[in-house]
């Protein structure tokens, strides 16, 4: 079963990201209390997604230790493929959400991972598997264990 693994916020531009059990996401907005929560905020900047699966290969590949909260997307998936959910609109929870396009790793991250690797090593290895921004469609309350229902093609 797809669902949600951990939910993140940031208060303010690369302030620290702090791990919530749940967080209220409004319709054109965002998710409450987050860095981009705003009215009529544009589609791809309401809510950011990553798979735990692209974290854990991430790690594996580059003998890091890597934790989802340093990536900066707001919600943590297991088993979805992200991905393919560009462009289609899926239940988070009881909130219908509308894949807007990848959310590709920036420079913020390729500094923050930098490491044994370079900045632009590190965005390169995440090209393709960094997550994906959505628009969110409803209103209401989501939380760690909802689950993720795709709505077939």
């Amino acid at each position: 079963m797809a669902k949600v693994l951990a939910l993140f916020t940031a208060g303010t531009s690369r302030g620290a990201v702090e791990s919530q059990p749940a967080v209220q996401l409004r319709a054109g907005c965002g998710i409450v209390g987050d860095r981009h929560y705003k009215r009529n905020a544009p589609p791809a900047e309401q809510i950011t997604l990553i798979e735990a699966e692209a974290v854990a290969a991430y790690n594996r590949e580059h003998q890091q230790q890597v934790e989802a909260a340093t990536l900066r997307r707001n919600v943590l998936t297991e088993g979805v493929d992200l991905n393919a959910l560009e462009g289609r609109e899926f239940m988070l929870g009881n909130i219908r959400l509308r894949g807007i396009e990848l959310c590709e790793p920036c420079s913020v991250v390729g500094s923050l991972l930098a490491g044994d690797l370079t900045p632009t090593q590190v965005i390169r290895a995440l090209t393709g598997r960094g997550g994906l921004r959505c628009e969110i469609l409803g209103s209401g309350v989501i939380r760690v264990g909802d689950a993720i229902q795709v709505d077939q093609p």
